[in-house]
Parts: structure tokens; sequence; C-alpha cells
């Protein structure tokens, strides 16, 4: 099992950024694809990024897709969300999730999620 724990989120201006961080604990973390996904208010879940468990391979919804880089670094557990150019529309709650099977992450379906950290871009 991985517990996660996500961070750095806030409030910022358009055009701003922000640095999510997603803390896992266990020494298996590094063997686990981890997955970001964003839930703004009155809206279902959506998928925002993956990386691989050797971060040799990334994926982005289309709406992120060269404003947002995902990145791990094993040795502390730690995978981060760069957040650049931020849009009002980036407002919701950031999820990490996690699982051994990284089609599972991207679909959603895992079992282990973070507490999520909220994310506000004003206008």
């Amino acid at each position: 099992q991985v517990q996660l724990v996500e961070s750095g989120g806030g409030l910022v201006q358009a055009g701003g950024s922000l640095r999510l961080s997603c803390a896992g604990s266990g020494r298996t973390f590094s063997r686990y694809a981890i997955g970001w996904f964003r839930q703004a208010p009155g809206k279902e879940r959506e998928f925002v990024s993956a990386i691989t468990w050797s971060g040799s391979t990334t994926y982005y919804a289309d709406s992120v897709r060269g404003r947002f880089t995902i990145s791990r670094d094993n040795a502390k557990n730690t995978v981060y969300l760069q957040m650049n150019n931020l849009k009002p529309e980036d407002t919701a709650v950031y999820y990490c999730a996690a699982d051994l099977n990284g089609r599972t992450v991207v679909a959603g379906t895992t079992d282990y999620w973070g507490q999520g950290t909220q994310v506000t871009v004003s206008s």
C-alpha cells in the first residue's frame, strides 16, 4: 500500500505559477505510477497528468499540455506538478493518485488517493 499527501496549493493570479507536490510513503513508492486529477465545484473529477514509475513517460490532458509539467524524484518519494501560466479555469482541488498499473492511474480507478490541495486562480 501507499499513502499520499499533496501540498503546494494556494491562491495565485492568472498567469502565475504554482508547484504541487505529492509525497508518498513506503519503500515501494518508486514502483508506482502517479497521476494528478482535479475537481472543480459542480464538476466531475478530471485527469490532468500522469507519470510512469521510472519517469520515462508522461501524459497530459489537452487543457494543460504546454503549461503543466509532471516530474518525480524517487529518492524523495515525491512527484511534482509544475503549473505555469495558470488560468481561472484551472481552479480546483487537485488530487494525486497512485497505482502499480499506469493505465489504472490514468483511468482514475485506483484505490490510492491523497486528500487534495486547493488551487485558486483569480482573474
